[in-house]
């Protein structure tokens, strides 16, 4: 019995030792990036002291700072209409029972599985074709085919986890609004989008962090005068990578977690992913 008793808890300890191994595979670059952004040398190759020059260089390189402010604003602009298209969608997906329904699903999908290179290669010849052969200026603008292009994956996850959050739900409080004579936007704005905020608020952060690092497709969409941050460090590692790119990586990687520290704070704060099993609820909202 004494040995039977152990059994499983020396599998639990090994377990945990694997998944800190685990955890320590994928966070080591991380960390890595992070450490060399504070090395004073020329390049990341050695290490030749502790100082904050390649910070003081980064923000003063207007060429990186160009590409930061791209991205952001770019991420920003994903973030509002995938979040935006993606609720809508979800909610029509969630409540209504038309025979578009398995074809719209089947088309995002599609969208999520189809690999980024072919998107990428099959978004160009299209912007080509309305901005240059049509004429329409506003497909010539990088940041118009960036916002575009990263939008198409970012609405589909957006979609999928508002749906999930709907269907988890149900429609009593949005029926018994509606028995007190609500109009459907009222039902909307004060017993819906309460309830399904967690989604939403989840889906604009993943939005956000997609379109932030969405190295295959900017490639292949962007113009001159609208390079974004992952195309420019994809062109400047072909030099060599030097600590001002790993110091603005690491302010980067700041924005990013702090933003999920907000989004976490306000999601605790929800009646819907706080008090008992909110964790749970929580990773299941942000998974969809």
């Amino acid at each position: 019995m004494a040995r039977t008793a152990r059994r499983p808890k020396n599998l639990d300890a090994l377990l945990h030792v694997w998944g800190v191994l685990g955890l320590l595979f994928l966070f080591f670059p991380i960390v890595v990036i992070v450490v060399y952004s504070f090395n004073t040398g020329r390049t990341l190759a050695a290490w030749e002291g502790f100082g904050l020059s390649a910070f003081t260089s980064a923000l003063s390189n207007p060429n990186i700072l160009a590409a930061v402010r791209v991205s952001l604003v770019v991420s920003v602009a994903v973030a509002v209409l995938a979040t935006v298209l993606g609720t809508l969608a979800g909610m029509a997906l969630s409540r209504s029972r038309g025979r578009w329904r398995p074809g719209f699903l089947a088309l995002l999908a599609l969208v999520m599985v189809t690999p980024e290179i072919v998107s990428a290669i099959s978004l160009l010849p299209w912007f080509v074709t309305l901005g240059i052969d049509l004429g329409i200026p506003i497909f010539s603008s990088g940041a118009v085919r960036l916002v575009i292009a990263t939008s198409l994956f970012s609405t589909a996850v957006v979609t999928f986890i508002v749906r999930a959050r709907m269907d988890g739900m149900g429609t009593s409080l949005e029926e018994a609004a509606a028995d007190l004579y609500a109009p459907p936007w009222r039902r909307f704005v004060d017993v819906t989008l309460p309830m399904i905020r967690p989604a939403v608020i989840s889906g604009a952060l993943l939005s956000f962090t997609f379109s932030l690092d969405n190295t295959v497709v900017a490639s292949f969409v962007s113009v001159a005068g609208a390079t974004p941050w992952p195309v420019y460090v994809f062109s400047a590692v072909r030099q060599g990578l030097r600590p001002e790119v790993a110091a603005m990586s690491t302010v980067l990687l700041g924005v990013t977690l702090l933003a999920l520290l907000l989004v976490v704070l306000v999601l605790r704060k929800d009646p819907a992913t706080s008090g008992g099993g909110g964790a749970a609820r929580l990773a299941r909202t942000i998974a969809g």
